[in-house]
């Protein structure tokens, strides 16, 4: 990945959001003294001058009136999600099937 993006940015990007756990992999994208913010706590190796930003998902997903608000803030419009599909529980593996062949714009969506 962070080859992909270094071809569309050589200098590296100013920032970069890992949403998908990649911690180490993507470091290279990012241009020295960047921005890197994380969803596990993953904190870098100290090099390059990299600034990292992980907020812990845990305590978020345990505070309701952050969670409450959020909510507030799709149904008024301020925060817009991109679901590319929702599948039923029991079709998961339909799901996961479809994300692996890739080309998924936006999040597959379990529905329960």
């Amino acid at each position: 990945m962070a080859e992909r993006i270094r071809e569309q940015f050589p200098e590296g990007v100013d920032g970069l959001a890992d949403g998908a756990v990649q911690d180490a992999l993507v470091l290279p994208a990012v241009r020295d003294g960047g921005s890197v913010a994380t969803v596990r706590g993953y904190r870098g190796d100290g090099q390059r001058g990299l600034r990292f930003f992980p907020p812990l998902v845990r305590k978020v997903a345990e505070d309701r009136a952050v969670l409450d608000r959020l909510r507030q803030q799709v149904e008024d419009g301020v925060l817009t999600l991109r679901v590319a599909r929702t599948f039923p529980a029991e079709q998961a593996a339909d799901a996961h099937r479809q994300l692996e062949r890739g080309g998924v714009r936006g999040r597959l969506v379990l529905t329960f």
